[in-house]
């Protein structure tokens, strides 16, 4: 929307930004008297995760916004990197979802929230470019504004021009359905755009895609997004729930208020999930699985030389032992919806599991629907059993 530039403010003794707006924005007096009203609403939106707007004024042909300077990499820019790990996905999207509830109390509306609108810094995340918010509630849906302004506000701005592919990039794939049918947007539509956010940041992949513009708003109108446990098989239930709660069509089954998603995420982040996992378990979900099979693979290969060794001895009591040991490495998935629990002993975690004499089955402590039980587990079967 235009260009920033570094500044020094004399008077303060401090760094901002200054982001001048083009003149095809600036030349219309209506849409610019509703930009500094707007931007005097933003100006109160005092948090620790929203870009802080210090000032707006003009001079000569010229409209300028005073900002708090930011130097990190956008959420888009992290995300060309690939997903995130689940616990910054709750952490992120719950400070955007913070973000949102208090916008949103102040009667703004973002309508562009996408990755390249958030700001990954040290402190956490930085919601972006609320200067051409609509405003609500206080000033009313379209109080100050004719055809002009509203064509201006429902008009999504593009990230990129179309690649040689023709893959459309831009505000069209974070836009909700009521959106892009010309309708009206309130803080539901900041929700369906956050959701498709989470979804990103949890796959790695946007929730919608079209190799134009036509076949990606059918998409959005009409289909549903993959499942995140496809494409990332240990996101917690609760998690995939969240976002397809985002994601609904009808505005009135998504989450009516951002501080309702902001909850249920760090409901999420304190270790809640379907399975009733505690909350080291979740932020180590990822790694818990992959070590619980390096640590039955090493369980199975230790029987299974225990198991030749003494085979050998039996029919060998007093002869050499001469026979080569054959190596044996095995996975095992874990039934649906059951976790593993992790004990941490000083700087160590061991998992709650254990091995049958011959090496035939396994035995652990799972967490399913906030209970713990145990399962047996053979080795030559697909099912584990929960011992009553």
């Amino acid at each position: 929307m235009g260009e920033v530039f570094r500044a020094r403010d004399t008077r303060l003794g401090r760094d901002v930004a200054v982001k001048v707006l083009p003149q095809h924005l600036s030349a219309n007096p209506e849409v610019r008297a509703r930009f500094e009203r707007e931007a005097k609403t933003v100006s109160s939106l005092n948090h620790p995760h929203i870009c802080t707007l210090f000032d707006v004024g003009r001079e000569g042909d010229t409209d300028y916004l005073v900002m708090e300077p930011i130097e990190c990499e956008t959420l888009a820019g992290r995300l060309e990197k690939g997903a995130l790990p689940g616990p910054e996905v709750l952490r992120i999207g719950g400070q955007i979802a913070d973000a949102l509830d208090r916008a949103h109390r102040a009667g703004v509306i973002h309508r562009d929230l996408k990755p390249g609108n958030v700001m990954v810094t040290r402190s956490g995340a930085k919601l972006m470019n609320f200067g051409l918010a609509r405003a609500t509630g206080m000033a009313g849906p379209g109080a100050g504004s004719g055809g002009t302004m509203a064509a201006f506000t429902r008009s999504p701005t593009m990230a990129a021009p179309l690649t040689a592919e023709g893959t459309i990039l831009g505000t069209f794939q974070y836009m909700a359905p009521e959106q892009l049918e010309g309708g009206e947007a309130d803080a539901r539509s900041d929700l369906w755009a956050l959701g498709c956010v989470l979804y990103e940041m949890a796959t790695g992949r946007r929730a919608f895609e079209g190799k134009s513009q036509a076949s990606l708003i059918a998409s959005i109108l009409k289909e549903q997004p993959r499942p995140l446990a496809e494409l990332a098989p240990m996101t917690p239930p609760a998690l995939d729930r969240a976002v397809k709660q985002c994601l609904a069509n009808d505005p009135d089954d998504r989450w009516q208020t951002a501080g309702d998603l902001r909850r249920e995420l760090a409901w999420l982040a304190e270790g809640g999930s379907q399975a009733g996992m505690p909350g080291p378990v979740v932020a180590a979900r990822r790694r818990s699985g992959a070590r619980l099979a390096w640590m039955l693979a090493a369980a199975g290969l230790i029987a299974a030389v225990a198991l030749a060794w003494t085979t050998l001895r039996a029919r060998r009591p007093e002869g050499p032992f001469l026979a080569s040991i054959v190596e044996w490495r095995t996975s095992l998935a874990l039934p649906d919806g059951v976790g593993i629990p992790t004990l941490f002993y000083g700087s160590a975690s061991l998992a709650t599991l254990a091995l049958s004499p011959r090496g035939d089955r396994v035995a652990f402590v799972g967490l399913k629907d906030g209970e713990g039980a145990l399962y047996l587990r053979r080795f030559d079967s697909f099912d584990a059993v929960r011992l009553t």
